[in-house]
């Protein structure tokens, strides 16, 4: 009895940890960095800049995710329970209670917004309407996770375009934002989201989850996939071409990168998608991020 009374106060803060996914964080902090680079022109902001930029960072990555996984968890419990991938996690495997992750959504998300209001008016109004989108994604009456297409465009814009806004408006003008930049990178985000309906296709599909991938098959869900990423790194192609945005001393990389990106994506996801196979092609897209983050700021 003393070993479990010692011990279940760590498993609980491990299980909150795990509600909060950190393996996640970097999935919107990097289009957020991204966005601060565009704002600022430089790898590391300025001193007059850089405590907006820390606030804004834990509000975009451990706030955000706390507050929109707990809520995405507590409606999802049966369904998590048929997912090999999910059925040992805090909520599906019955160690934490619904109640608790909800507790544990509430104080994040009133959290991230008392950062975000230290950050300014544009990020706090974006805040709140990321925790809106969130609420409504996985909670009736909307429940947008199941609507399929809807599933599609919350995540691609929230992470696509909306990291990477959010990044900006920490120094800059939301009015100044390169809104190109958001098409490029909801089109990324549709290119690796879309792939992850199909790995969860079974259990969506027992758990009565209506996915895009449930609703298309999985052939035209990877067909929708490919085009995106297609679509992005042609975009990409023009962008540097144009020497919009993207410096045009990037062109030759852009043409080789491209060939290789698409041809990674067909041989990773388009033919057997699985979430290591997703994170190993989001991690290959980082290649031309940095390389884009350092063109950009001149470093090289």
């Amino acid at each position: 009895m003393t070993t479990t009374l010692a011990t279940a106060p760590g498993r609980f803060l491990r299980d909150v940890v795990t509600l909060g996914r950190p393996w996640f964080w970097p999935v919107s902090l990097v289009p957020y960095y991204v966005g601060v680079v565009l704002a600022t022109h430089r790898l590391v902001p300025a001193m007059s800049d850089l405590p907006d930029v820390a606030a804004g960072a834990v509000v975009i990555g451990p706030l955000m995710w706390w507050a929109v996984l707990a809520v995405n968890d507590a409606h999802d419990v049966d369904g998590d329970r048929l997912n090999p991938r999910k059925a040992t996690a805090p909520l599906a495997s019955g160690r934490m209670s619904v109640a608790v992750a909800q507790r544990v959504a509430a104080l994040a998300a009133t959290m991230a917004v008392a950062v975000a209001g230290t950050v300014g008016l544009a990020f706090a109004v974006g805040t709140v309407a990321a925790l809106v989108t969130g609420w409504a994604y996985s909670a009736p009456p909307l429940r947008l996770k199941v609507r399929p297409g809807a599933d599609v465009a919350v995540n691609a814009v929230a992470l696509g375009a909306f990291g990477m806004l959010a990044g900006w408006v920490t120094v800059q003008p939301l009015n100044a934002f390169p809104w190109v930049m958001a098409v490029l990178g909801t089109l990324v985000a549709v290119g690796l989201y879309v792939p992850t309906t199909v790995a969860d296709l079974h259990a969506d599909r027992a758990g009565g989850y209506s996915t895009v991938a449930v609703r298309l098959g999985v052939a035209w869900t990877r067909r929708l996939g490919f085009a995106a990423w297609t679509a992005a790194a042609m975009l990409a192609v023009v962008l540097a071409a144009t020497d919009t945005v993207v410096p045009r001393r990037m062109l030759a990389l852009e043409v080789v990168m491209v060939p290789v990106l698409v041809g990674v994506y067909r041989r990773l996801v388009t033919t057997a998608a699985s979430f290591r196979n997703v994170v190993i092609l989001a991690a290959a897209f980082l290649v031309p991020c940095a390389t884009f983050a350092l063109t950009y700021t001149g470093v090289w």
